[in-house]
């Protein structure tokens, strides 16, 4: 880990460093597309139900999610591989779907048991699908790394390849 800001910003040039920057990213912008559709879905009583509201949200955020971490993040190109990169990448999605489901539904339950304005509900929804995410992060970041994996020789001939076109 790096422990100066010159240390912190060489590392943040690394292979590693653009690859943790870009997934990070991927996250927050997927994450947004999520919260601004269940906050208008569930907001304006599009889809009345937390639940479903929820579901919805998150599935339509899985698509950017993939394109983005596989493309982005990971920096794989062509023809994805179905066995090793899709059916991993859908499974864990539909996990983290199913984790921020449980968050949904502590949510429902907060929202039947206090009669709170609907502005409130709403936000409390968003606030949970958000942190539901947050907390499964971590482990979907391992795991894409290892099935977005990619030749460590070739990353490093490419990562020193720009490194000299930088430098001339």
């Amino acid at each position: 880990m790096p422990k100066t800001m010159s240390e912190l910003i060489a590392w943040s040039k690394s292979h590693e460093g653009k690859k943790l920057i870009r997934y990070t990213l991927s996250s927050v912008i997927t994450t947004g597309v999520s919260l601004a559709a269940i906050l208008i879905t569930y907001g304006f009583k599009i889809i009345p139900g937390i639940i479903e509201a929820t579901l919805f949200g998150n599935v339509i955020a899985i698509i950017p999610s993939y394109y983005l971490n596989r493309a982005w993040a990971w920096g794989k190109r062509g023809k994805s591989h179905f066995r090793n990169e899709v059916v991993p990448y859908w499974g864990m999605a539909f996990l983290g779907i199913a984790f921020s489901l449980l968050g949904a539904t502590w949510a429902k339950h907060l929202v039947h048991t206090h009669h709170w304005h609907h502005i409130y509900n709403t936000i409390l929804v968003g606030g949970f699908n958000v942190l539901s995410f947050a907390i499964f992060w971590v482990l979907k970041m391992l795991v894409f790394n290892k099935i977005f994996h990619t030749d460590k020789l070739h990353d490093i001939d490419v990562h020193l390849e720009s490194e000299e076109r930088r430098a001339s």
